[in-house]
């Protein structure tokens, strides 16, 4: 008998399919986020479970699935799962590392370029019928080329950011985390320094960090008031890495310049305030919605819950002391 995986959203076809080869397959049929109710039923007769960041599985969840074996979450970033519920209980946990990597560091500029050179603002005009022809004073923003960017978390996205600032002849800052290597260093033309010092020195910082407890509103209104008043925040990593409230006040009375925004912190909802700014672009998280990257991801994911349901190691395991467990 095949092992039956619940998909708490529709992937695209490439993962599903993939899925379906091995696994009886169940899905929740609405374009829209699973109920909690629902998400404790889906679990009763799963033998994998295949999770988006926006599903709360905690150790409840967990126990509604008595036949879990693995949680494969559809995203590289897993603080939606309560890992230690899912070690204790010898349930894996896989994600989706390093394929959204580019993607993500694409849409990071494109945020940063669109604030900076206020282009949704322009698109806006244009659209209006306003425009009458060159004005010398017409939608004056800031260069992006021979300015300093901040990168707060080194990671795989964070330093991709920092690859692509060489085309601008930028200087980078860096912070958080450990101090990546000298040869790295080099590579990205990157320096490592403080939080304060990045904060200050800075015209753009782009958020590349995990969200943990440590993280968690990382950047508040004692940051803000560190930061440089033509400053640009980025931010694709998680939505409570910031105080919104404090954004919004930071906004309001011109702390900073601007903001791009491609998550909230209480997601999928935000700040009413952000709206009506015309100093802030805002996405809905789509950090990794590419054709090519979201159908990697798909498989990817895919292939790590069928792995672990044939009693493979998963190429991306979040908890590897559960297959540590299961070999002694």
């Amino acid at each position: 008998m095949k092992p039956r995986v619940y998909v708490t959203r529709q992937l695209p076809r490439e993962g599903m399919d993939l899925l379906a080869r091995d696994c009886e397959v169940d899905f929740n049929p609405h374009d829209r986020d699973m109920t909690r109710e629902e998400l404790l039923d889906s679990v009763k007769n799963a033998d994998g479970l295949v999770t988006l960041l926006n599903d709360n599985i905690d150790a409840e969840i967990m126990d509604a699935g008595p036949r879990l074996k693995v949680i494969a979450n559809y995203a590289v970033g897993f603080n939606n799962i309560d890992i230690k519920a899912a070690t204790e209980r010898g349930i894996a946990v896989a994600n989706t590392p390093g394929v959204l990597t580019e993607t993500t560091a694409d849409l990071a500029w494109a945020l940063l370029m669109a604030v900076a050179r206020r282009i949704v603002e322009s698109d806006k005009f244009m659209r209006s019928g306003k425009f009458r022809g060159w004005a010398p004073m017409l939608y004056l923003g800031n260069d992006v080329h021979n300015k300093t960017l901040g990168v707060l978390g080194f990671g795989r996205i964070g330093r991709a950011v920092a690859r692509r600032a060489s085309g601008f002849n930028m200087r980078v800052l860096y912070s958080g985390g450990k101090r990546a290597s000298e040869e790295d260093e080099r590579t990205y033309n990157a320096v490592f320094c403080s939080l304060e010092t990045l904060l200050r020195e800075s015209d753009f910082i782009s958020l590349h960090v995990p969200l943990t407890e440590s993280t968690r509103h990382l950047i508040g209104g004692e940051q803000f008031d560190m930061m440089k008043e033509s400053a640009i925040l980025i931010n694709t990593a998680r939505g409570p890495v910031v105080d919104e409230k404090a954004l919004v006040w930071a906004l309001k009375v011109r702390k900073i310049a601007g903001a791009g925004l491609d998550v909230y912190e209480q997601e999928p909802g935000f700040e009413s305030e952000l709206a009506e700014m015309d100093n802030v672009v805002m996405v809905p998280h789509i950090g990794s919605a590419s054709v090519s990257t979201r159908t990697k991801m798909a498989m990817m994911v895919a292939s790590g819950a069928i792995d672990v349901l044939e009693g493979r190691m998963p190429a991306h395991l979040v908890n590897p002391e559960v297959w540590e467990n299961r070999r002694t």
